[in-house]
C-alpha cells in the first residue's frame, strides 16, 4: 500500500541546490511523485566528485538525487539565466541552497516562480542575522548548536556525530516537512474558494541542528547549565572478542538486573551508586569496575543475556551487518538501486513510502529534453 504513495505527482519541482539538504528534500519530493529538474552548474553538483565514484558519478549524489532530471545550466551567463527563468515560471516549488544574496544576483527569487510558488531557502544560519553570510557545513553546525558539546566519547573528547551527516539530513527532512506544510496551506487556500498564496521558506541547518536537539536545548535552559547524563551507566561496552555492544537503561531496576547479569551485585548495593544521578557523579569509579565485568565473555554472550531478560540491548553492528542481518532481510529493509555508472547499490527503504527505486540521473542528462520542452 505505501508503494502507491504518489500525492505529488503533477507537482513539478525546480532544484537548484547541491549538497545534501535541498537535494534530498528535492529527492523525497520526487519519491511522492513529483517531477524534479535539477540545476547543475557545468562542473556538477559537487557531491558528484565525494565518496566512491565512477566518473561524474557518485554514491553520495545518488543517495540524495534520486528520481530527478538533470539540467545543466551555466547561471554566469545570460544564455544560462534565460532558460532558468523559464523554468522557474513553471515551478510549483522552488528550492535554493546559496550563501543569502547569491540566489537574488542569479534571478533565483520568489518572483521568478509562479504566483503561488513554495520558495524554499536553505543555508547554514538561515537568511537573516549577523551570520547570514557565513558558510557552513555538518560540523560547523554541530559545533555551533552544541551538539558536539553533548557527544562526549569514552575518551572525554567532545566529537562530532560520526560519519553520519546529522545535521544536512535533518534539514533535508525539515525542509520536507516545510514544504508539505506549505502545500497543505495552499490546499486549504483551494477549497475555502481563495486563491492559494505564493510562499517563501527559511531552513537553516542551525535551526534544524538545535530542533534536533529540542530537549538538550530546552533542559540546560532552564537549569542554567549542562544537565547530568540522564541514564548512566548506558552506552557502548566492549566483549572479550573485540566487539561492542550496546546497552540502554531508562528505570532504576534496570541498572540492578544489569550488575546481576555481568556478575557484580555489588555493584548496585554500594551507596555511591544508588540512583541515575550519584552514578553519574560516581561515574569513574563504576564504569571501570562494569567495563572489567564485561570483558570476561564475548559481545554475543552479554547480549544474548541482556535481551533473554528483556533489557535494551544489542550488537554494534556495521551498514554490512546491518544489511545481512535476517530481521532486516526478511522485512525486505533494504531495496536494490540499478545505478547506471555505479552498479547495483542497496538503500534503505524510504520509511512509509515503501520500496521506491529510481536511479540519480547523469551529469546534464536530460539538458536537451528540457530545454526543448520548454521552447528552447
Amino acid at each position: 500500500m505505501a508503494d502507491s504513495l504518489q500525492p505529488y505527482r503533477g507537482l513539478f519541482v525546480l532544484d537548484a541546490s547541491q549538497g545534501i539538504a535541498g537535494p534530498y528534500c528535492a529527492s523525497l519530493l520526487a519519491a511522492c511523485g513529483a517531477t524534479v529538474v535539477k540545476i547543475e552548474p557545468p562542473a556538477g553538483d559537487w557531491s558528484r566528485g565525494l565518496s566512491t565514484r565512477e566518473g561524474t558519478q557518485s554514491v553520495m549524489h545518488v543517495s540524495f538525487n534520486r528520481g530527478k532530471r538533470s539540467v545543466m545550466l551555466d547561471l554566469q551567463e545570460e544564455t544560462g539565466r534565460a532558460a532558468m527563468r523559464k523554468l522557474a515560471a513553471r515551478a510549483d516549488v522552488m528550492l535554493e541552497a546559496f550563501r543569502p544574496g547569491v540566489a537574488k544576483r542569479l534571478g533565483i527569487v520568489p518572483e521568478a516562480g509562479k504566483p503561488d510558488v513554495v520558495f524554499l531557502s536553505i543555508s547554514g544560519f538561515g537568511q537573516q542575522g549577523p551570520n547570514a553570510e557565513r558558510p557552513a557545513t555538518d560540523g560547523v553546525v554541530q559545533a555551533y548548536s552544541g551538539m558536539v558539546s553533548l557527544n562526549i566519547g569514552a575518551d572525554g573528547i567532545p566529537h562530532r556525530t560520526g560519519q553520519i551527516m546529522a545535521v544536512d539530513m535533518t534539514t533535508g527532512l525539515s525542509a520536507m516537512i516545510a514544504v508539505q506544510a506549505a502545500l497543505a496551506g495552499q490546499a486549504q487556500d483551494r477549497a475555502a474558494g481563495t486563491p492559494p498564496q505564493r510562499r517563501v521558506l527559511d531552513v537553516s541547518l542551525m535551526q534544524s541542528a538545535a530542533a534536533l536537539m529540542a530537549f538538550n536545548v530546552a533542559e540546560a535552559g532552564l537549569l542554567g547549565g549542562v544537565p547530568p547524563i540522564a541514564n548512566t551507566p548506558s552506552g557502548t561496552y566492549q566483549g572479550s572478542d573485540g566487539r561492542w555492544f550496546m546497552i540502554a537503561m531508562l528505570r532504576e531496576p534496570e541498572f540492578h538486573q544489569f550488575c546481576g547479569i555481568i556478575g557484580r551485585p555489588d555493584l548496585a548495593e554500594d551507596p555511591r551508586f544508588a540512583g541515575f544521578a550519584a552514578r553519574h557523579e560516581h561515574r569513574e569509579a563504576l564504569l571501570p569496575a562494569i567495563r572489567a565485568a564485561i570483558a570476561t565473555a564475548p559481545a554475543a554472550e552479554w547480549v544474548r543475556r541482556c535481551q533473554a531478560g528483556r533489557m535494551l540491548c544489542d550488537l554494534v553492528n556495521t551498514p554490512l551487518d546491518w544489511l545481512a542481518d535476517p530481521h532486516a532481510q526478511a522485512v525486505g529493509a533494504a531495496v536494490p538501486l540499478d545505478q547506471p555508472g555505479l552498479g547495483t547499490l542497496p538503500f534503505p527503504r524510504l520509511p512509509g513510502l515503501g520500496s521506491w527505486s529510481v536511479p540519480a540521473p547523469g551529469l546534464g542528462e536530460h539538458t536537451e529534453e528540457v530545454l526543448r520542452e520548454i521552447g528552447l
